[in-house]
């Protein structure tokens, strides 16, 4: 007689390890961003204190002191202002890239893509020097639209990635289709084939604006001026302030505002992200 097969109790075994590993990586995720905000309305003596106090009272001088003294709401502002149009323009330029890369065959097309492709790999900290050097001399060292070009070509390689394999699953049949009737190639790209790849533009652009918007390194190099800094200049700012004058509950603040913004984001898009990814993956 066969022995009976003990697969269904292993999966079981697995399936609670695997939600296991889950709730831990929530809990290490959650747990910090919550302790973040409450810390804000905490004063310096609760917040070295037990850390797992509740605020002793709602203050909420220290967003005003951080909104204020350390002009949170400009930086927030300009970031707003450079992630807007970076985005906007990565994901025109990827997106029309990606297509063509994708969708044609002509001579160098694989060498453009795989040049692209090469770019995830490359450390933005190894050209930032060459960088420097190179927006200074075409006169756009210290503004905003210098940023916002390096920001497009920085964020241009993971959105050429991510959208050619996207575009390679759209049946051809469709673009055929609008050739015979008399459709351009312009008018068959942006009427057809981007609300087809909706899912995908849509994920791949929340990513953009996420890994934009905590960009600190690239602004840090190619903006100088305070009146001009984003908000990760601006954290970074009030942090040292609160070191020397003990304001630590207006950089809780400030850590605060900088999370909210991007946590409502991906709340609101959650379920396009998902069925974004989901799709490329089914497809």
């Amino acid at each position: 007689m066969a022995k009976p097969r003990l697969e269904k109790p292993r999966l079981s075994v697995l399936s609670g390890l695997s939600h296991v590993a889950l709730l831990v990586w929530a809990l290490l995720i959650i747990l910090p961003l919550l302790w973040t905000f409450l810390a804000s309305f905490k004063n310096n003596t609760e917040i070295f204190g037990d850390a797992l106090q509740l605020p002793g009272a709602l203050r909420l001088d220290s967003w005003g002191r951080a909104w204020d003294k350390a002009h949170i709401g400009r930086y927030m502002l300009n970031t707003v202002v450079v992630v807007f149009f970076s985005t906007a323009g990565t994901m025109l330029f990827g997106s029309m890239a990606a297509y063509v890369l994708a969708r044609y065959r002509f001579f160098g097309s694989r060498v453009i893509y795989y040049y692209f492709v090469a770019g995830l790999a490359f450390p933005v900290f190894l050209a930032l020097t060459p960088l420097f050097f190179v927006v200074k001399q075409v006169g756009l060292l210290n503004t905003h639209v210098g940023l916002v070009l390096v920001y497009i070509a920085y964020s241009m390689p993971f959105t050429v990635f991510f959208l050619a394999a996207f575009f390679r699953t759209l049946p051809e049949t469709v673009a055929e289709a609008a050739k015979i009737d008399g459709a351009s190639h312009t008018r068959t790209f942006f009427q057809i084939m981007v609300p087809m790849a909706k899912p995908g533009l849509i994920s791949i652009t929340i990513f953009n604006v996420l890994g934009q918007w905590n960009q600190y390194l690239l602004p840090l190099v190619l903006l100088s001026s305070e009146d001009k800094w984003v908000i990760t200049q601006g954290v970074a700012s009030i942090s040292t302030i609160a070191g020397y004058e003990a304001d630590w509950p207006a950089l809780f603040a400030a850590l605060s505002m900088t999370i909210l913004p991007v946590l409502v984001v991906y709340i609101i898009f959650q379920r396009q992200i998902q069925s974004g990814l989901g799709a490329g993956a089914l497809k």
